[in-house]
């Protein structure tokens, strides 16, 4: 997985910790450049700051069996996901100013951009894998999709 274009999201602290997830079960890629969410000021504040998500970027948010979108302007996909990276829920083009209060059996929520959970064909059940990528890498964002 290469990277070609700027990534946006200044609102994170920035420990430097980047994945690419794939699910092993459609043996399609999710997302490639997704960063992770894991002091609890980048969960509190996930993707507020951020003017628009583009296709292979995301937020991994730890920790996070619920989320709100208060002060959100965008919609979201949002995929929950078992300690065993095993889709539990997914809840497509969350709107602005909504809550999913519990996502039974999750341990993390992945946020995308609005229709990438469709795209990349994920579904309830289906196990995912995390690449962990180095922030020093050349790259410098997503492989645009078109």
């Amino acid at each position: 997985m290469r990277s070609v274009a700027p990534v946006a999201f200044g609102a994170m602290t920035n420990d430097g910790r980047l994945i690419a997830v794939q699910n092993v079960s459609r043996g399609t890629i999710v997302g490639d450049w997704i960063r992770v969410a894991s002091s609890s000021r980048d969960r509190t504040v996930g993707l507020l700051r951020t003017p628009e998500v583009k296709p292979g970027e995301g937020l991994w948010i730890e920790r996070s069996p619920s989320i709100h979108m208060f002060f959100m302007r965008y919609p979201i996909d949002a995929i929950f996901v078992s300690k065993e990276l095993r889709v539990t829920k997914i809840v497509p083009s969350l709107k602005p100013w909504r809550v999913v209060w519990w996502a039974r059996g999750a341990r993390d929520c992945l946020e995308l951009r609005a229709g990438a959970a469709a795209e990349s064909g994920t579904q309830v059940g289906d196990e995912l894998r995390i690449e962990e990528l180095s922030a020093s890498e050349p790259d410098t964002g997503p492989v645009s999709s078109g």
